[in-house]
């Protein structure tokens, strides 16, 4: 792609409907249970006024439902420190000016920080949106010095009970988003494997960089679960061997058996047991060794992010210029739009909007209907944006429109928490600052150049290309150590997942100089060879051949080799236990 190559507008699929996530209802579920004892409380003392400061803590429950849960506490903590500081800037700028162009400035200094902390840190959906939403709101509200401690309060309590609220599912699956992740690779290996691994086709090579991801996360997973391996986690591990097995020998892989385990995995039975072919003293090499590879310094993983910060800050700050220029009477809905939209690369970014306008021109629909029904009682006020949360996140994992039909309600009922207003007038205010906020904040993604997409591709091409290099030195020595092995394959594998996600990025992105493509394309391809050849090297595929066909035989099956024409002979789904 170069700077003198048409761009079309993402239009095609950019409302398709998703399937839902496979834990959908947790989220969902965590943030009505972190929201609603608050605001009930508040509705006893007759104190909603108050909710806006509790809705702060509350919503930090929608982070880190991916994460293990010993990585999950110290994200949660994060989470609600990065909150509070945010609310305790917003509530000390507003106490001490009113004028609307600096709060509208500190507004958009603030979304850039938080977007760019959220990217380099990875935190995950529903990343910065939700801080943005609340500092900004927070820098329109009515306040002085005196009151900013106990409002801060507020936020810090409901926040420690949110914490509770995500930490709690752990008492009953200590181990669920482990399994969880193990079950995704399972699964996206079994497709890779469906494909044969025959061709070099675009299908068969987005299976591979699908699977490829995905055994590369469910690592991750298991290493962020913490140091001290246990049964469960040693069981996970053995079928994540399985997954790279697939990965490196698809024409040797029945994906009925690895799809079974996937779905073995779900609830709280018993973790599926497979022979490790990897087992040498006792010690699977793949976790322990992942947890010697380094991590990229800050500083590294904060440069790149450079131009997304710097089209956050601008486009939320013309955005919220423009909305005080047209007369609005809330700026922050505008430069809340702008800060949502701010995707990996330009493409993304007006696919992004296109949903945000439509989700929140079908949700302000929703809240003329619902405001009648809310102004009956505050207690029918407190239930509908309830509903509406639960609604959010139960629907935006199918697509972030659907999901903002029940975002614009709520964001609008909040507003009644201290004060009924005119239903007329907050939809009218909404459609214009959602219209603003989207207009701009595309200009400025435009406008503020990404040409550091190209260099980071050359970047992590390179890095590919040295990994590649050095797992296949290696593989050339007559008895490499096991460790060195191990280690040079999984920073291959990494350096490649990298590889893939640094260059989609850099297909969206506008206004750069022409992208090695058939580099990258002839980079991945080679890895995968090497990733296949070290698997074979360290004796993986045909032990486990033998172990399954060990265990076809002990259960009176047909021990047919899973490689003949990509067919397992005699085998069903309903004939694999694992």
């Amino acid at each position: 792609m170069s700077s003198a190559t048409p761009h079309r507008l993402p239009l095609a699929g950019v409302l398709r409907l998703r399937r839902p996530s496979d834990i959908w209802f947790k989220p969902a579920l965590s943030v009505v249970a972190a929201v609603a004892p608050p605001n009930l409380i508040l509705l006893a003392l007759g104190r909603l006024d108050l909710a806006m400061y509790t809705m702060a803590g509350s919503l930090c429950a929608l982070y880190g439902h991916h994460r293990p849960y010993a990585a999950r506490a110290r994200v949660l903590a994060w989470v609600v420190l990065g909150m509070v500081g945010g609310l305790a800037v917003s509530l000390l700028a507003a106490s001490l000016t009113s004028d609307p162009f600096v709060l509208v400035t500190v507004g958009a200094v603030m979304a850039a920080v938080q977007k760019t902390a959220c990217d380099a840190t990875r935190l995950g959906p529903p990343a910065n949106v939700v801080l943005t939403f609340i500092s900004s709101a927070s820098l329109f509200a009515p306040q002085t010095l005196g009151q900013v401690p106990g409002h801060l309060g507020l936020a810090l309590a409901a926040g420690a009970w949110a914490w509770l609220v995500g930490m709690a599912p752990g008492l009953l699956r200590p181990n669920g988003p482990e399994r969880r992740a193990t079950a995704q690779a399972l699964n996206a290996a079994a497709g890779y494997a469906g494909t044969r691994g025959v061709a070099d086709d675009h299908d068969h090579d987005r299976a591979r960089d699908a699977a490829a991801a995905a055994i590369h996360a469910a690592w991750q997973s298991l290493l962020a679960a913490g140091a001290r391996p246990d049964r469960t986690r040693r069981a996970l591990e053995r079928l994540l061997v399985r997954a790279e097995v697939a990965l490196a020998a698809p024409a040797d892989t029945d994906p009925a058996r690895l799809r079974a385990w996937a779905r073995a995995l779900r609830g709280t039975g018993r973790v599926p047991r497979v022979d490790s072919p990897r087992e040498s003293a006792g010690e699977l090499l793949g976790a322990d060794t992942g947890l010697a590879l380094p991590r990229p310094p800050l500083r590294h993983r904060l440069t790149p992010l450079a131009p997304i910060a710097a089209r956050t800050a601008i486009g939320c700050a013309l955005a919220g210029y423009a909305s005080l220029a047209l007369g609005a009477g809330r700026p922050y809905w505008a430069l809340v739009t702008a800060a949502s939209l701010y995707q990996a690369n330009v493409t993304l970014t007006f696919s992004r909007g296109v949903q945000r306008v439509v989700g929140n021109v079908v949700g302000v629909l929703l809240f003329a209907a619902l405001a009648p029904l809310a102004h009956l009682h505050p207690a029918a006020l407190v239930l509908c944006t309830l509903a509406l949360n639960f609604g959010a996140e139960a629907l935006i994992g199918r697509n972030y429109w659907l999901g903002s039909v029940c975002v614009t309600p709520m964001a609008l009922l909040v507003t009644e928490f201290a004060r009924a207003q005119n239903p007329a007038e907050l939809i009218t205010q909404r459609v214009v600052d959602t219209l603003v906020g989207a207009l701009v904040g595309c200009v400025a993604a435009v406008a503020v150049t990404n040409r550091r997409a190209g260099d980071r591709l050359d970047h992590a091409l390179t890095a590919a290309e040295r990994a590649r290099e050095h797992a296949a030195r290696l593989l050339a020595e007559p008895h490499p150590a096991p460790h060195a092995l191990e280690s040079a394959r999984r920073a291959l594998a990494a350096a490649l997942v990298d590889l893939r996600a640094t260059a989609d990025a850099a297909s969206g992105e506008w206004w750069q100089r022409a992208l090695p493509e058939e580099r990258v394309v002839l980079a991945e391809r080679s890895g995968h060879r090497t990733l296949a050849a070290t698997v074979r090297r360290q004796g993986f595929v045909p032990r486990i051949q033998d172990q399954e066909r060990n265990q076809d035989q002990e259960q009176g099956q047909n021990p047919g080799r899973y490689g003949d024409q990509g067919r397992a002979q005699g085998r069903t789904t309903e004939d694999i236990r694992p």
